[in-house]
C-alpha cells in the first residue's frame, strides 16, 4: 500500500513545485485536492475574528449578566458556555442552519428557506439580541453575495422582495452552501464562532487572560459532535428554548446606564 512519502511532486516548468494545488498519484489514478482545499479556506475567512460582520460588538448577552452579577469568574464563564449558551444553540441556531443548508441546495426550496428566516429570527426573546443576530445575518449576506455570488445574491433579492428575516445562522448556512461546505463542517463553524465572540467579550468584561479563555474555547469545541449530532436530531416543531434568566439580563441590558457592547 502506497504511503504519503510515495507519492511523487509535481512539477511546473518555471515554477518549480505546485503549492497551490494538492495533487495525489495513486494506483494511476490522480486526485484532485482543490475542492476540498477551497472550502476549507473559506470557512477559515468567515469563522475569522477579521471577517467584518460586526460581531465584535456584541456580547451576546454577556454583558447583562455581568452587570447583574451570574457571570463574575473563570468557573461562573464556563458554566455559561458550557451549560447554557452551547445546550441552547444545539436547540436554535444550528437546527435552523441545518435546515436552511438543506433548502439552499439545487434547486433552492425557497419556502423551507422562508420559514428557516421566520424561525431562526424567532428563537431568541429578549429584542437586542434578536436585532444583533438580524444584523450580523444581514451584513454577512451583503459581504458573501460580493465575495463569492452566485445563490446569496438570489437569496438576498427575494429575501428583500418579500420581507424576510435574515438572521446570522441562516446566513452561515447560505455562506456554507457557496463555498461547498458540508453541513457538518458549518455548524462546527457556527459553534466556534460562539464560543470565540463570547471569549472575546470575556476578556473585555472580566479580569481573564486570553490563555483561560481559549481553554474554554478548546473545551467548547470538543463538545462539538455531540452538539451537530444532538442538533441535527431535533425536529422542526422541537425548535426552540426556553432560558428566562438570560432574556432578562439582555432586555435590562438595553436599558443599562453604561454599556461597552450594543448587545
Amino acid at each position: 500500500m502506497a504511503t504519503i512519502m510515495d507519492i511523487p511532486t509535481v512539477e511546473t516548468p518555471g515554477r518549480g513545485q505546485v503549492d497551490d494545488i494538492a495533487v495525489a498519484r495513486r494506483d494511476c489514478n490522480i486526485i484532485d485536492l482543490t475542492p476540498s482545499l477551497h472550502w476549507v479556506a473559506g470557512l477559515l475567512q468567515m469563522s475569522d475574528s477579521f471577517y467584518p460582520t460586526g460581531a465584535y460588538a456584541h456580547s451576546f448577552g454577556l454583558e447583562g449578566l455581568v452587570q447583574d452579577g451570574v457571570v463574575t469568574d473563570r468557573a461562573t464563564l464556563r458554566g455559561f458556555l458550557l451549560e447554557e449558551m452551547l445546550p441552547q444553540l444545539a436547540r436554535t441556531d444550528l437546527p435552523v442552519a441545518a435546515r436552511a443548508w438543506t433548502a439552499a441546495g439545487d434547486p433552492p426550496d425557497w419556502e423551507c428557506l422562508r420559514e428557516a428566516c421566520f424561525l431562526g429570527a424567532s428563537v431568541r426573546g429578549a429584542r437586542e439580541p434578536r436585532e444583533a443576530a438580524e444584523g450580523i445575518g444581514r451584513q454577512r449576506l451583503e459581504l458573501v453575495a460580493r465575495l463569492h455570488g452566485g445563490f446569496a445574491v438570489a437569496f438576498n433579492r427575494r429575501a428583500a422582495a418579500e420581507g424576510w428575516p435574515q438572521p446570522a445562522c441562516v446566513a452561515a448556512a447560505i455562506e456554507g452552501r457557496s463555498i461547498g461546505a458540508p453541513a457538518e463542517a458549518v455548524l462546527a463553524a457556527l459553534i466556534y464562532s460562539a464560543a470565540a465572540s463570547l471569549g472575546v467579550a470575556a476578556v473585555k468584561l472580566l479580569r481573564l487572560g486570553q490563555n483561560s479563555v481559549q481553554t474554554l474555547l478548546a473545551e467548547a469545541l470538543a463538545g462539538a459532535p455531540a452538539l451537530i449530532a444532538a442538533a441535527l436530531a431535533v425536529e422542526t416543531a422541537e425548535i426552540g428554548a426556553f432560558n428566562p434568566w438570560w432574556d432578562i439580563a439582555a432586555a435590562r441590558h438595553e436599558s443599562a446606564d453604561g454599556r461597552l457592547f450594543i448587545s
